[in-house]
């Protein structure tokens, strides 16, 4: 016995290179040496170290995150990255940051991570925070300050 016909589901929408304008704030980060594969081009984990970078560094310039200190941490539950052209070593990278959903204690970054002076982004990808108390690793509504700086970057 054969399955019935089903209607086929339409194929997902293919992810784009994200032009500077989808970001509102940018870091630069400097490539390393170390940071390029055999194959001559940054490895794929590199990528996912440069957003954390970038979204920290960022968070801890707006005075809204202690990483020693602080009673609310954030703890990554999910990230996802889309290449789309390659970065070497020496490049510099200019990392947007946006925020594209604000909840009660967490939030979801977008980072598009650019060749320096680039209109598109090389690579775009997300993280998804959960803001936890540091001594129970229990989820805590973002602090006042946190939700602030965070709605500065929100996009539609």
């Amino acid at each position: 016995m054969s399955a019935p016909d089903t209607p086929a589901a339409a194929p997902a929408a293919r992810p784009a290179p994200q032009p500077r304008s989808s970001y509102p704030v940018f870091r630069t980060i400097s490539t390393r040496w170390s940071d390029n594969d055999v194959y001559g081009h940054v490895n794929n984990v590199v990528y996912y170290s440069w957003f954390d970078t970038a979204v920290n560094a960022h968070l801890i310039d707006e005075g809204v995150l202690d990483i020693h200190a602080g009673e609310t941490i954030g703890l990554v539950i999910e990230t996802q990255c889309n290449y789309f052209a390659s970065l070497a070593f020496p490049q510099m990278v200019e990392a947007g940051i946006r925020v594209a959903r604000l909840g009660t204690s967490s939030v979801r970054y977008e980072v598009g991570l650019f060749a320096q002076g680039e209109p598109l982004s090389a690579a775009a990808g997300h993280f998804v925070h959960v803001y936890v108390d540091r001594a129970t690793r229990r989820p805590v509504p973002l602090p006042d300050a946190l939700r602030q700086a965070l709605q500065r970057l929100v996009v539609a």
